[in-house]
Order: C-alpha cells, then sequence, then structure tokens
C-alpha cells in the first residue's frame, strides 16, 4: 500500500510562521498559530489511527511546535498588552500628545 500525506501539512507550518512573525502586533499572532495548532493536533490524531498509511509526521511535529511557540509568545505579549493598557495613567499621555500638537501648531477640534 502506498503511503499518503498528512493533510494540511503546508498550512500548518505557514499558519505557525505567521503567528510566530505576528506574536509582537499586540498578540495577534495567537490566532494563526492557534489554527496551526489545532490542525496539527487533528493530523496526529489521524495518524494516531493509521501510523503506516502516512509518511510526513515529521513536518507535522515541526509545524506544531512551531505553532505551539507563536502561541505562548503572542499569548505572553496579549498579557503585557493588557497589563500595560490597564495600568498607565490616560492623562499623562493626554496632556503629553496635547503639548506634542501645540510644539506642532495643530490645533484641537
Amino acid at each position: 500500500m502506498e503511503q499518503q500525506k498528512l493533510p494540511n501539512e503546508t498550512l500548518i507550518i505557514v499558519l505557525g510562521i505567521l503567528g510566530y512573525l505576528c506574536c509582537c502586533f499586540a498578540g495577534i499572532g495567537i490566532i494563526p498559530s492557534g489554527i496551526a495548532f489545532y490542525l496539527a493536533r487533528k493530523s496526529e490524531k489521524l495518524y494516531a489511527e493509521n501510523p503506516e498509511l502516512y509518511s510526513n509526521m515529521s513536518q507535522i511535529k515541526t509545524g506544531k511546535i512551531i505553532a505551539l511557540i507563536a502561541v505562548i509568545l503572542s499569548a505572553l505579549v496579549l498579557i503585557r498588552w493588557i497589563y500595560v493598557l490597564s495600568t498607565n495613567d490616560w492623562s499623562d499621555i493626554m496632556e503629553q500628545s496635547r503639548e506634542m500638537m501645540e510644539q506642532w501648531g495643530i490645533e484641537e477640534q
């Protein structure tokens, strides 16, 4: 019997890398990396049912590891953003932006 490839191999790796690249943008990378991790788990379950039927489990494991790292980094960045936004004094930020606008000659509306 000829061995097949597990589905979504390329998609898992691409979404994991995309999640890794987007993890610094306020934790947005958690979305594609979470999807990649879910697809990798699904492919692992499919492989566990018939291991002799599939040949590309190593690529799925690689994609899963990339996705897991991206999920963890994105979650940490998201937690940091939430912390920074919740502990920030908004009156200071508004005062600084008002001073910058006055410095550049921009009038408030």
